[in-house]
């Protein structure tokens, strides 16, 4: 039985992507550089900082990393505290509402960073629901290195088998696998150029799920050694 889910929160939980994005391109004029659409989709999953880390090694900049990740992050505060149409992506909250009612631990895992994980979730009230916030920022290495899932699961209530990771990225599937937890991957209209196929099972809309679904997994599906290539678990 599937005691903890663990929340990715960009993409997942709410579409911040846009208000990042536009972050990113004010600050990379300032730098007077280029990202290409495909170069900074494989940003995502990545922490600010280990974004600044590549593209300081790629377009040699002799920057301060911290400078770069703090300027970023103004941008992207301003931005996100005057854009009045975020919302909470479309079903999450009362899948949330749900999981949490039905007594399942509820994690977040994000490569955001804390303050930016706490300004999203006083924006949306979303603290009640969740027993642990798990910043990328705390971690060397983003996803797809598998330590921000590996330490999650360390706070669960459960052993990692009755665990499962709630993700909409490529970088973010291969974490929650390289962490053997059972990955749910979310595909979102607003998350462009993501694979999804690694993960356990792929989901449209989060109306697919609910505590007692979620709860009654079948747990000889949970061991990522099962997998079937190209096979999804059903619900």
């Amino acid at each position: 039985m599937i005691k903890t889910v663990i929340f990715d929160m960009d993409g997942v939980i709410v579409d911040t992507e846009p208000v990042h994005y536009y972050a990113y391109q004010q600050h990379f004029k300032q730098l007077n550089i280029e990202i290409s659409d495909e170069l900074y989709a494989s940003f995502t999953g990545f922490s600010t900082k280990n974004t600044y880390e590549r593209i300081i090694k790629i377009h040699n900049l002799n920057h301060d990393v911290q400078t770069l990740v703090q300027t970023k992050r103004n941008i992207f505060n301003d931005a996100f505290d005057t854009k009045k149409d975020l919302h909470l992506l479309e079903g999450v909250e009362d899948l949330i509402k749900d999981l949490h009612q039905n007594g399942i631990q509820l994690i977040v895992a994000s490569s955001a960073s804390k303050v930016t994980i706490d300004r999203v979730f006083k924006r949306f009230h979303l603290h009640q629901y969740f027993s642990h916030i798990v910043s990328g920022e705390d971690f060397p290495k983003s996803k797809p290195h598998p330590a921000i899932f590996e330490h999650a699961v360390s706070l669960s209530v459960a052993p990692k088998e009755e665990c499962i990771v709630i993700e909409d990225s490529t970088n973010g599937i291969e974490a929650s696998i390289g962490a053997g937890v059972f990955c749910i991957g979310y595909k979102s209209e607003h998350t462009k150029g993501q694979d999804l196929s690694k993960a356990n099972l792929i989901i449209n809309h989060f109306n697919e799920l609910s505590a007692e679904k979620i709860k009654n997994l079948n747990s000889n599906i949970l061991n990522p050694k099962s997998q079937i290539k190209n096979s999804k678990s059903k619900l």
